[in-house]
């Protein structure tokens, strides 16, 4: 298995001979305005560029996994650049119904038993905040891959720490777990994806995983940076079980 960060929460996963690419946002720095009622609103997003190419990112994948429909996970560029007969999976119907109206014609919505070439893909809940702002924020998904020839990988997505997430753990015992930790906020309504002390509580629940901190540093609305991250985990004494990418980083296990 290969983890590779893009950018935000786009990863490059290869998987049982596979290459999966999560939560495509392709666009060139700036492309977008700042997300409304947070940080940074002199800044356009995306706030970094991509660390390689569109076509290499995009190069011989086999399927593509959108988590929910957020600019930040699925973006105009990416329906413009990616084929349109390429295998993509989704949260729900109202999701495959959106991707199909633009364009693309091979999706399927993840369930709890979905088959990919012999690749387990389970669809996981997230809960995208926490309160109030949770209606805002709208439904999302996580995915946990298994095959008998590789690791077991849970990628969280946007979610906080919540029970559902340790129900995850405890029932797919995980040895890889990609997590969301930028603490992206608004204003008002609290973190939208994991701060540190949610990671945290990631580390005490799977405490022999490898845990990877993604979605930092990209969108306006980030409160977490990753040299920040990088000393609560020092200072926790927990920097060999959590990994801080940089954009274009990858990691492999065997």
């Amino acid at each position: 298995m290969k983890i590779q960060l893009i950018r935000n929460a786009t990863l490059v996963v290869q998987y049982a001979n596979k290459k999966f690419l999560i939560d495509p946002f392709l666009a060139e720095k700036g492309a977008y305005p700042a997300f409304p009622n947070s940080l940074r609103q002199d800044q356009r997003n995306p706030l970094v560029q991509l660390p390689m190419p569109t076509n290499k990112i995009i190069d011989q994948v086999d399927a593509v996994i959108v988590t929910h429909l957020h600019l930040d996970h699925w973006d105009e560029v990416a329906k413009e650049v990616l084929p349109k007969e390429i295998k993509m999976f989704v949260q729900n119907d109202d999701d495959a119904k959106e991707i199909q109206n633009a364009g693309f014609h091979n999706v399927e919505v993840l369930e709890e038993n979905t088959v990919f070439e012999g690749i387990h893909l389970t669809k996981t809940k997230g809960e995208h905040g926490r309160g109030d702002i949770l209606k805002l924020a709208g439904l999302v998904c996580g995915i946990v891959f298994r095959h008998q020839s590789e690791k077991t990988l849970y990628v969280a997505g946007d979610t906080v720490w919540y029970d559902g997430v340790q129900d995850v753990i405890e029932t797919h015992h995980p040895d890889i777990i990609v997590v969301n930790g930028g603490d992206n906020q608004f204003l008002e309504g609290g973190s939208l994806v994991m701060g540190k002390d949610d990671i945290y509580e990631v580390c005490k629940a799977a405490p022999h995983a490898k845990i990877i901190s993604v979605h930092m540093e990209a969108v306006n609305h980030w409160t977490l940076s990753r040299n920040e991250l990088k000393g609560f985990i020092k200072e926790k004494g927990i920097s060999s079980n959590v990994l801080v990418p940089d954009d274009g980083d990858s990691y492999l296990f065997e």
